[in-house]
């Protein structure tokens, strides 16, 4: 395996804080806490984790939309955070995003064209004749004719307008895309062809991409690895196959069996009155803890490293009691 595309180390992201005038200490929420991961060049890591988990600040971050306030970005060995502060454009043309709402991030007031020339524009500086050329490509790579590029976002389906954002970030020719739950709002069946876009897309241009979501079935369909995030954390990383038919971490666990699947008639759900850890006052030990069925004291004082725990180097869990021997079904 070789250098990491993207390293992030022991990083972390802090809203509010702070003292007032008069010294009272104002709350902060800790929306990530101290990740440590690395994405390697051509592979998708799979982001997922339940609402609030930290998985779109995360990928706010990676696109220089926000800064961390403690840790470390490195893409393909610069200082992520000192090149968006010195030139927003370079980290632009290595890094785009795919948003969640395709017809939100599209500009309602502009056409598909000039919405595809901006970033030939302003990142790639290509002339009129080469952007012609280039437009005609982008919308032949995500499936769409050229006569389609003077009309306006309205005039589109959610599935075009999704293949549009795909397309809008590939025109920068990044090495990496993240992709903050692109498919979720659209339905199953132009989920498929969104996705097997995307794999095509990845193929052909040796493209990275780092995919969020919550849909635990696009994960596994698209991911080569996954890392499961809880309450800002990293709880669990390996490759999809290892986390999805092991899941060490009872997180893990309770995502895989509350997703629904073919032939499942019943869900296994949490009691109503679980108790969810306050992000204004992070809890000592593990996060998990007051929701864990195999929690101990150790749990409630110490909070659990990320380490390997089981025979696969690769994957690994941040778990006082993982779970070894059972086998998500």
């Amino acid at each position: 395996m070789g250098p990491a595309l993207l390293s992030m180390d022991n990083v972390e992201r802090v809203f509010g804080g702070g003292k007032t005038l008069l010294g009272r200490v104002l709350p902060a929420v800790h929306a990530v806490q101290g990740i440590t991961l690395e994405v390697q060049r051509g592979e998708t890591l799979g982001i997922v984790g339940e609402s609030g988990c930290g998985k779109s600040t995360l990928a706010r971050m990676l696109v220089g939309l926000d800064a961390p306030t403690g840790g470390s970005i490195t893409f393909d060995g610069e200082d992520l955070a000192a090149l968006a502060r010195s030139d927003p454009r370079a980290v632009a043309r290595k890094i785009q995003y795919v948003f969640q709402d395709p017809l939100a991030s599209l500009n309602p007031r502009k056409t598909i064209r000039a919405i595809l020339e901006a970033p030939l524009i302003h990142l790639l500086g290509m002339d009129r004749h080469r952007r012609g050329q280039r437009l005609e490509e982008l919308m032949r790579d995500v499936n769409l004719t050229p006569e389609f590029l003077d009309r306006y976002p309205h005039e589109f389906s959610g599935g075009q307008a999704q293949r549009i954002g795909i397309a809008r970030a590939l025109a920068a020719e990044p090495e990496l895309i993240v992709l903050d739950e692109p498919v979720s709002a659209l339905d199953v069946s132009v989920q498929a062809q969104v996705l097997n876009i995307l794999e095509g897309l990845k193929r052909e241009f040796g493209l990275t991409y780092l995919f969020i979501s919550h849909d635990l079935s696009v994960i596994e369909s698209v991911s080569d690895r996954v890392a499961v995030l809880y309450f800002g954390n990293l709880v669990e990383i390996g490759s999809a196959a290892s986390v999805f038919d092991s899941a060490q971490h009872p997180y893990t666990r309770l995502l895989l069996n509350s997703a629904p699947a073919p032939g499942r008639k019943s869900l296994a759900a949490e009691d109503a009155e679980t108790e969810l850890p306050d992000p204004f006052n992070p809890p000592p030990g593990c996060a998990f803890h007051a929701r864990c069925p195999s929690r101990s004291n150790r749990c409630r004082e110490q909070e659990p490293v990320l380490e390997c725990a089981t025979d696969d180097a690769h994957h690994r869990v941040a778990c006082h009691h993982p779970n070894i021997r059972t086998t998500v079904k």
